[in-house]
């Protein structure tokens, strides 16, 4: 087992954090979930499975785990970052003990993982998404969580990371309902993130390799191309160069959800945002 400590952000859960605890439970000393409330049997089974439970207001995925860090007596020198719809395989498992095991004192302060994406039950390969990687594993006393709105990573304060080369699985088991009421929250606090730190320089900001590319994407050069326009070449990036259009009709939905609800709605949202702030400059 891993000297590691893991911790797991709820919010009605109940479908889900069975399966993310027990996947963490062989190198886990310790699992703590961070519930919000939760109305369902969440906290319920997360105890079940000896998960020790902290209860605190949701307000970010980031303020939340930064809370707990914060609160938590943590000896162990391994943490790990989950997600309630996400589940380690046995071979990535395996893979981060030994690599807790084996860098206690080398300069590896932290582990990208790979995960493989599920949506509406089929795996999808193409269209960019695979494989997402997270760096979600890191030495105690080494890296932080950044306090942004949305988009928030693990920074390593020295060292380097390295990646998984086994995939672990992004599963989530409830319905299309719950992924647009989640989007459209995630797309408010993406708006927030817009106006506070579009324009801040992040270049001693030591993200992973990934974490890097795909932020320096979105803030250089997504949105500079003109609002309302860069949701469709962010669709046709997609589904046609990144052939998103080879995962079928799930593949479809998926890259048509995340360019025309999500990230158009992103840019519906600053714009009212800035019409706003026009308006009370005019009266």
């Amino acid at each position: 087992m891993a000297d590691l400590t893991t911790i797991i952000l709820t919010y009605n859960e109940e479908k889900n954090i069975a399966n993310a605890i027990n996947s963490v439970l062989p190198i886990s000393k310790r699992i703590v979930v961070v519930d919000s409330y939760s109305t369902d049997k969440t906290v319920e089974i997360a105890k079940s499975l000896g998960a020790e439970i902290l209860e605190h207001p949701f307000e970010n995925q980031a303020k939340q785990f930064i809370y707990a860090i914060n609160h938590l007596i943590i000896n162990t020198q391994w943490i790990m970052r989950l997600d309630a719809d996400e589940i380690i395989s046995v071979e990535a498992g395996k893979e981060i003990e030994e690599i807790c095991l084996l860098n206690k004192d080398t300069d590896v302060n932290g582990i990208v993982v790979r995960f493989e994406v599920d949506f509406l039950g089929k795996k999808l390969r193409h269209g960019g998404i695979y494989p997402f990687r997270k760096m979600i594993v890191y030495k105690r006393d080494k890296g932080y969580m950044e306090d942004r709105a949305m988009d928030e990573h693990i920074v390593l304060s020295e060292g380097k990371s390295v990646e998984l080369k086994h995939d672990s699985f992004h599963r989530d088991y409830k319905d299309l309902n719950v992924w647009i009421d989640k989007h459209n929250k995630y797309s408010s606090r993406e708006v927030e993130d817009y106006f506070t730190c579009a324009d801040k320089s992040e270049n001693d900001i030591k993200l992973n390799k990934s974490a890097k590319i795909k932020r320096y994407i979105k803030l250089k050069i997504y949105y500079k191309l003109p609002l309302g326009t860069r949701a469709h070449l962010y669709y046709i990036y997609r589904y046609y160069f990144k052939l998103g259009f080879l995962d079928g009709k799930e593949g479809k939905i998926f890259a048509f959800m995340q360019a025309y609800w999500y990230r158009f709605l992103v840019d519906a949202k600053i714009l009212e945002k800035n019409n706003n702030v026009n308006e009370r400059k005019i009266t």
